[in-house]
């Protein structure tokens, strides 16, 4: 089925000042070639200020830049989500595999928000959980609580652990990581998060849970929240998770990816979140039930 289509609107920043039209379409966007783009403005899809573009335009700093995509199928998603607590302020959900929290990457209505929003309208994600990844997603329903709750997310005052199934057997039973995450170069997708020595602070604290012959299960606690930080941190440690399509043993992303970055086949489960309501005060324990593929690997 059709879904209603989307307008992508960027503005023009400084650095590409001067690049004409065609060739920051393909590097805005380097899933379709140039000539593809191409086509794409001949179709009349990409305004510029407004006016119906044909490519060949320089753009210039403080545009408004639209492409207006076209209804398309999007790719097949989970239709349902589990709540695990809510009241007037807050809701809480156990997300299932394969469905996308925010819309991206060609999801637009078959993501966790939208289908919140059908039961919430005003509910807002505080944080997202990647495509793969399974657990606890936290909902602010009022600008008031996602404000408070954003400020203290990546602080001691919001307790977030996870459970993963990493690749090889654990020499030691805990581990402190701190490697640096940020973006760099990737040959097949441009860029990608990474562990970087150049990049953020970023610390974890991963303890094993169990180990069988081939496999480590960890409970990883974040003490910051970077994009792909566990799946990257337990990399870079010689860990990295069981079936993960991007990341290899240093952290680094594979060269011959088997799929696109945001491809599952790994385990990785937002289990707990414990804090304190921003409204009320009292204590809030989250748990979301590990999925199967948990148990059948262990």
């Amino acid at each position: 089925m059709l879904n209603r289509g989307y307008a992508y609107t960027t503005i023009i920043s400084s650095k590409f000042h001067g690049q004409t039209l065609l060739s920051h379409l393909a590097s805005l966007y380097p899933h379709s070639t140039p000539q593809a783009w191409q086509q794409k403005l001949s179709n009349g899809e990409i305004t510029l200020n407004g006016v119906t573009a044909t490519g060949s335009e320089s753009v210039t700093l403080g545009q408004t830049l639209v492409w207006n995509r076209p209804p398309w199928i999007e790719p097949d998603a989970p239709q349902h989500f589990e709540v695990l607590f809510e009241d007037l302020h807050l809701l809480a959900v156990n997300k299932p595999n394969g469905l996308p929290t925010l819309p991206g990457g060609g999801f637009l209505e078959n993501t966790l928000l939208r289908m919140v929003q059908k039961q919430s309208p005003n509910a807002k994600p505080v944080h997202r959980l990647g495509r793969a990844t399974t657990g606890i997603v936290l909902f602010a329903k009022t600008p008031q609580v996602a404000s408070h709750l954003s400020a203290n997310w990546n602080t001691p005052k919001m307790q977030k652990i996870y459970r993963a199934l990493a690749q090889n057997v654990a020499q030691h039973d805990a581990y402190e990581i701190l490697t640096p995450i940020g973006l760099v170069p990737h040959p097949r997708i441009g860029s990608v998060w990474a562990a970087s020595p150049s990049g953020k602070p970023s610390k974890s604290l991963a303890k094993v849970i169990s180990r069988n012959s081939s496999t480590t299960t960890f409970e990883v606690s974040l003490s910051s929240g970077r994009p792909h930080q566990i799946r990257i941190h337990l990399a870079s440690i010689g860990h990295p998770l069981v079936g993960d399509p991007l990341y290899g043993s240093t952290g680094q992303p594979l060269e011959n990816l088997p799929g696109l970055p945001g491809d599952g086949g790994y385990f990785l489960h937002a289990q707990y979140l414990r804090f304190h309501h921003p409204i009320t005060g009292e204590q809030i324990n989250l748990e979301a039930a590990l999925p199967s593929g948990f148990s059948l690997h262990q």
